[in-house]
């Protein structure tokens, strides 16, 4: 019985989205570029209406959708010393609702004493389920709840209102999403690829930290919940250096699916990453029996590798990547490392070459220019700051003095 009454429990392959229903072949990037040549030849400058208006005339032979998991509300966010307004954290949520986006990381439940940004979470979660924003595909909110505490926070809020959210987000239209449908919900635990970065992190060895997702993990599959499983460093440690055995990798991310993970992102915390590492990571964990689908990358671009690692990872088969608007990002417990790839600068690049993302470029640069104004940084997306740019020559009546995007 789920803790919710009412809702069943489905069998794990039920509650994989639609996303995740293909075959995640290899594809070749050479044959992806071409494609992309082909249909840019009316392109007149960067932006995603009329990169996708080319690219719509022709249909590629190769499996060239993607999915971008949109993690700038949490792993964005979480790193900032200054306090951001909860409407801040809000309003970035319902303006990323309306690109395409299929999944957005909301928040996380966990200790504001060592993560003080995400201490609203709740607050988050409740309006999320109170007034969800409209948008134009189903989407999928995603919190972390590293611990049964965490998990027992969530829960006694989706115990409060059981029928304003789906557990699974086949079947559900584009039309109900406009009308403010019901969102799905997503639980995440993160483990971490070296001991100490677990110890840092998590305050405990891989292990332990191992034992008490497994109590995390299949309270939520109980209660029909989507589970998401991250991997920390896996291609390089701010105390142990690039040498992470991706062996070891492979078997916490076989040890988490085993527990009833849905999927398994990897994360390059550090952007140590390079494109030989990164291809021996995604060998090691096929060899190891791991599916394609079951995969998402999370690169930093700290060394500026973000894109060819991604690349590499496209032609591998991968078809799920973690990105962060603006750029915005950093890990409290990884000294140095800068922010998460650009979520403009990977779907212009996916869609350069023939992939399809569903994400409005030209709303998310908007975005990026927005979030990074409001919270005072740099806008770290060299897309984005492109697609601003063409703009103000090409349509400069819709651009305030600025260069801000006129609402």
């Amino acid at each position: 019985m789920s803790r919710f009454g009412s809702l069943q429990v489905l069998p794990r392959q039920l509650l994989r989205t639609s996303v995740h229903r293909r075959a995640a072949a290899p594809v070749s990037l050479q044959g992806a570029h071409r494609t992309a040549i082909n249909n840019s030849s009316s392109r007149s400058y960067a932006t995603s209406s009329n990169q996708r208006s080319s690219e719509s005339t022709q249909q590629p032979k190769f499996d060239n959708r993607v999915k971008i998991v949109e993690v700038g509300p949490r792993d964005g966010l979480q790193n900032e010393k200054k306090s951001i307004p909860l409407a801040t954290k809000i309003e970035l949520i319902e303006r990323l609702a309306k690109t395409g986006l299929q999944t957005i990381e909301a928040g996380a439940f966990v200790s504001p004493k060592w993560v003080p940004q995400m201490a609203n979470s709740s607050e988050i979660l409740e309006h999320l389920l109170k007034t969800p924003p409209p948008s134009p595909v189903p989407l999928t909110y995603s919190f972390l709840a590293p611990n049964t505490k965490g998990l027992d926070s969530a829960f006694s809020l989706l115990s409060q209102y059981p029928k304003a959210f789906e557990t699974e987000t086949a079947g559900r239209s584009s039309k109900v999403a406009q009308e403010g449908g019901k969102p799905a919900l997503e639980i995440a635990v993160f483990a971490a690829a070296t001991e100490s970065f677990s110890q840092k992190n998590l305050n405990c060895s891989i292990d332990t930290s191992l034992t008490r997702f497994k109590d995390v993990i299949q309270q939520a599959k109980a209660a029909n919940l989507r589970v998401r499983a991250y991997i920390s460093v896996v291609l390089g440690c701010p105390f142990e250096g690039y040498d992470v055995d991706p062996h070891r990798v492979a078997s916490i991310a076989t040890t988490l699916l085993e527990m009833g993970a849905d999927e398994i992102s990897l994360g390059d915390t550090t952007g140590m990453g390079t494109a030989p590492r990164t291809k021996e990571l995604l060998s090691c964990l096929s060899s190891a029996g791991i599916r394609n689908e079951d995969l998402a990358m999370h690169f930093h671009d700290t060394y500026g590798q973000a894109l060819v690692n991604t690349a590499v990872a496209l032609e591998h088969g991968i078809r799920t990547f973690d990105s962060s608007v603006g750029g915005l990002g950093g890990c409290p417990y990884s000294p140095g490392a800068t922010g998460n790839v650009a979520t403009e600068n990977v779907v212009y690049f996916m869609e350069s070459l023939g992939m399809d993302t569903g994400v409005d470029l030209d709303r998310v640069a908007d975005i990026g220019h927005w979030i990074t104004r409001e919270i005072g940084k740099a806008n770290d997306s060299a897309v984005g700051k492109a697609v601003l740019g063409a703009r103000t020559r090409e349509r400069p009546e819709d651009v305030d003095d600025k260069g801000a995007p006129l609402t």
